[in-house]
C-alpha cells in the first residue's frame, strides 16, 4: 500500500510539473503571437516606406533627366555664344588695326609737331594685340 501510494504521489508531482510546464510555454506563446502582430505592423510600415522611396527615387530621376536636358541645352546655346564673341572680337581686332594704320597714317600727313613724338606704329599694334588678347581671355573665362 505503501508503494502504491508513492507512485500516485509521483505521478501527481510529474503531473504538477507538466500543468506547470504548459502554462509557462502558453505564456511564451502568447508573447510570440504578440510580437508576431508588431512584426506584421512593423512589415506594413516598411513596405508603406519602400513604396514612397521607390516615388522618390523615380521622381529624382526625372528630375535628372529634365536638368541634364536644360544643361545641355545651355551649354550649347553658351559655345554658341562663345563661337560668335570669339568671332566678333577677331573682327574687332581687325578693326582696331585698321584704325592704329589709318592714324598712323593721318599723323604722318599732317606732320604737326606735336610736344611729343609720334607714336610708334608698331607699338600701336602691339598694344592693341595686347588688348585683343585680354579680351579673349575674359571672354574665356566667361564661357567657362
Amino acid at each position: 500500500m505503501n508503494f502504491g501510494l508513492m507512485i500516485e504521489v509521483l505521478v501527481a508531482a510529474l503531473l504538477m510539473l507538466t500543468i506547470g510546464y504548459c502554462y509557462t510555454l502558453n505564456r511564451r506563446l502568447e508573447r510570440l503571437r504578440a510580437d508576431e502582430q508588431s512584426l506584421k505592423a512593423t512589415i506594413g510600415e516598411l513596405i508603406t516606406a519602400t513604396e514612397i522611396a521607390e516615388r522618390a527615387v523615380g521622381e529624382l530621376k526625372r528630375a535628372a533627366q529634365e536638368n541634364d536636358a536644360t544643361l545641355g541645352e545651355r551649354v550649347r546655346a553658351a559655345e554658341r555664344c562663345c563661337v560668335e564673341l570669339d568671332r566678333q572680337v577677331s573682327a574687332g581686332d581687325i578693326v582696331l588695326t585698321r584704325l592704329s594704320r589709318v592714324v598712323v597714317a593721318a599723323r604722318s600727313l599732317h606732320d604737326v609737331p606735336s610736344a611729343g613724338t609720334a607714336p610708334d606704329p608698331n607699338a600701336v599694334a602691339a598694344a592693341a594685340r595686347s588688348f585683343s588678347d585680354r579680351l579673349r581671355d575674359r571672354v574665356g573665362t566667361m564661357a567657362a
